[in-house]
Parts: structure tokens; C-alpha cells; sequence
């Protein structure tokens, strides 16, 4: 799993089928809160909005399994809202 920050939503009048009725959005990737650099366009399945920090499930066979189908062109889905990050230092 992965931290990002919904940044956009993607529009799309031509895709697969399973796209259809699906919000697409963009996500930075955030390591210890700051932006990677890297993004996702993720499949919304929480109801996220533009701003929020959100979990988000990267690995295909996963995402496949969250919609019931055994094959089909998905890889990252937005599982959960984040409220709160709380880091620990590593104890020596």
C-alpha cells in the first residue's frame, strides 16, 4: 500500500468498459508527507476529494479482487482516507 494526496480527476469520453461509471483521480505519492515527484491515477472507491491524503492499494491481482473480476485494466485503487499520520523514531 501507498500514501498519496488527491491532486485532480482524470476525464475520459474513450476507455475500456470497466472504466465506465468509475472516478479516475490523480494522486501525488507522499513519503513521510512530502510529494515523490510520482503519481497514480487510481480508481476511487471511498469517495476521496482533491486535498485529501489517501491509502491507496497498488498491486493489480488486489485491485482486481476489490471488483470481483479476474482480469481487467486496473492497478491502483484508493482504499481509505487518511486522518492522521503519526511517526515513531526507530528505538535503538
Amino acid at each position: 500500500m501507498r500514501v498519496g494526496r488527491v491532486i485532480g480527476t482524470v476525464t475520459s469520453t474513450i476507455n475500456h468498459d470497466f472504466f465506465d461509471g468509475q472516478r479516475l483521480l490523480v494522486c501525488d505519492l507522499v513519503d513521510r508527507g512530502h510529494a515523490t515527484g510520482d503519481y497514480l491515477i487510481c480508481v476511487d472507491r471511498v469517495g476521496a476529494g482533491v486535498g485529501e491524503t489517501v491509502v491507496i492499494l497498488d498491486e493489480g491481482t488486489s485491485a482486481r479482487q476489490m471488483f470481483a473480476i479476474e482480469t481487467g485494466p486496473i492497478r491502483s485503487v484508493i482504499v481509505g482516507i487518511v486522518d492522521d499520520i503519526h511517526e515513531q523514531e526507530a528505538s535503538s
